[in-house]
């Protein structure tokens, strides 16, 4: 599984305006059953996605590549890549 770190690294009001189409971005990898979790971080300064493990870590690099977010330069992206010792078992086909 992988998290995704994202940190806005311009105004709110410029992340604002770009937010239907990150969350539009979202809903087809949440529909696929990539993204498992999304949201904002509190307060508000980024957001945190939890992946499911269905491809590399370049892999998922070069996917957030579309992210509106990131082609419009509004944030910085960490992904950490982990191997779940202890799952929730509703979350194993994710793992």
């Amino acid at each position: 599984m992988f998290v995704v770190t994202i940190t806005y690294t311009q105004p709110i009001e410029a992340i604002e305006a770009r937010t239907v189409e990150h969350r539009e971005w979202l809903d087809q990898h949440v529909t696929s059953g990539l993204v498992i979790a999304a949201g904002p971080m509190v307060p508000r300064t980024g957001g945190v996605l939890v992946v499911a493990s269905r491809g590399t870590k370049e892999e998922l690099e070069t996917l957030l590549k579309d992210d509106p977010f990131q082609i419009h330069g509004l944030a910085d992206y960490a992904v950490t890549e982990f191997k779940a010792g202890k799952l929730n078992p509703a979350l194993a086909p994710f793992a």
